[in-house]
């Protein structure tokens, strides 16, 4: 088969501004309860990123090739299957994982933890800290789970990780790294947590969701054993992620999906069934592959690679600065943090109001006001971390809230939109909503909501 006909449109990136890729939906104006219409200020990348513009060219241009993977002998069905290994191939590069690294495609993060969680040996002992999202919280049932207190500093997390290795029995262990907090945005350091892993006999895995799209990954350079990524937080929502690492202990468990693919040889005998199961990976990836979202997260991670770190960097760092600071000038917001001081983070601030208007604030108004009256959307609640953001709210007097607003910037986010969100949230502290609003079961709603939805949700 000629190469020429495998889909490239990944080489046309779409770059806008100081090198940076586009994302769909950039120009996008939403309506106020007021009746304007306003450029879209979306500040929750580290829930879900906009698609990068080049993504969305290169599915585009698949779709017309799409076709069942590994499934026929048609031309347009290897043209597919072609694609879909080549992301296989583009995704082990972009987190720089050692070149026998196995690439299992999943649907996000938490399945390709959990993917892991089935395939661990039995009974293993798991260490993880209390900070976690929940997916790393969760995916271990059935194993003894060691949950290790935050450490003062991240430069403490070492020694708090190798004593609780040293003070374990014998037997298989896994430490369940995370990249760089989905609540705060601070960095964990990756590869000191997984060397000293490696020196008391334990596996590691890396909870890279919030960690791929902003930063570079370097498993091999880390010294980790896995990571898990999605691709609706690298700029591909196409529902996608992977889990990529090791071979020996995904290679011996049975597959975490049971049908097609996962198959080799399937026969009945009597009254039972008789089943080879496929190698990795095909052996964890049961049933027909996504295969647009594979391509897209291939394309999102070279185009986030071929516009330069350093620059995706500089741009986030730049804006989450400025966020940072504005927000410590409004009375009564406080910034979460797990560790005092300036270390490393994403663009990623979590932070609580006060008071609105006078009154004691409730989180998600203040939310649902923000996007009603500005235009602005960010997240409120706990954000799958609970344990770590009740800890993280809980003061002095042991007053013990249970929601706060998070703020999160990437490629889609420009300066006026942190300007606008800091202008906004000081109007709200000082004189409150603007507009009336209900508080039916399902939250707060304005009362009436004059705004028009898109036909698409009609």
């Amino acid at each position: 088969m000629e190469r020429a006909v495998i889909p490239v449109a990944a080489a046309r990136p779409g770059h806008v501004g100081d090198g940076l890729p586009a994302v769909v939906g950039a120009g996008l104006k939403v309506p106020l309860v007021t009746g304007e219409w306003v450029p879209y200020a979306g500040l929750d990348h580290a829930a879900s990123t906009p698609s990068l513009v080049a993504v969305r060219d290169a599915v585009d241009e698949l779709l017309p090739w799409y076709s069942g993977v590994h499934r026929g002998t048609g031309f347009v069905s290897q043209v597919a299957t072609r694609v879909y290994e080549r992301a296989r191939q583009e995704v082990r590069r972009f987190t720089a994982a050692p070149p026998d690294a196995t690439v299992v495609f999943t649907r996000n993060t938490t399945d390709a933890l959990n993917l892991l969680g089935r395939c661990l040996p039995e009974p293993t002992a798991v260490f993880r800290f209390s900070t976690e999202h929940h997916a790393a919280l969760l995916a271990w049932r059935g194993h003894r789970v060691h949950r290790l207190a935050t450490p003062d500093t991240p430069a403490e997390a070492p020694a708090v990780l190798a004593k609780a290795l040293a003070d374990a029995p014998g037997g298989p262990k896994l430490v369940v790294i995370t990249g760089a907090s989905n609540v705060t945005g601070e960095l964990w350091p990756v590869a000191e947590l997984a060397e000293v892993a490696a020196a008391r006999g334990a596996r590691t895995v890396l909870d890279a969701a919030q960690l791929a799209g902003h930063r570079p990954l370097d498993l091999a350079g880390w010294g980790v054993d896995w990571a898990a990524l999605s691709g609706h937080k690298m700029y591909a929502p196409f529902g996608a992620g992977a889990l990529v690492g090791a071979v020996d202990w995904p290679a011996a468990a049975d597959p975490y999906l049971a049908g097609g693919g996962a198959t080799a040889a399937v026969a009945e005998q009597d009254d039972r069934t008789a089943v080879t199961w496929s190698a990795l990976p095909h052996r964890h990836e049961g049933g027909s592959p996504n295969l647009v979202g594979a391509h897209a997260m291939a394309v999102a991670g070279r185009s986030l690679a071929g516009a330069g770190w350093p620059a995706v960097t500089r741009h986030e760092e730049e804006l989450t600065t400025r966020l940072r600071e504005g927000l410590a000038r409004i009375p009564g917001v406080r910034v979460l943090s797990l560790w005092p001081g300036g270390h490393p983070r994403l663009g990623v601030v979590a932070f609580s109001v006060g008071r609105c208007g006078g009154e004691p604030a409730d989180q998600r108004l203040v939310a649902t006001a923000l996007s009603a009256e500005y235009g602005i959307g960010l997240r409120d609640g706990a954000f799958c971390a609970h344990p770590a953001v009740r800890a993280l709210l809980r003061d002095a007097d042991g007053h013990q809230p249970d929601r706060a607003l998070r703020a999160s910037v990437g490629l889609g986010s420009t300066a006026e939109h942190v300007d606008r969100l800091l202008a906004a949230l000081a109007d709200l502290v000082r004189d409150g909503p603007r507009w009336r609003y209900g508080h039916p079961d399902e939250g707060w709603r304005p009362v009436p909501d004059p705004r028009p939805a898109p036909v698409l949700v009609r």
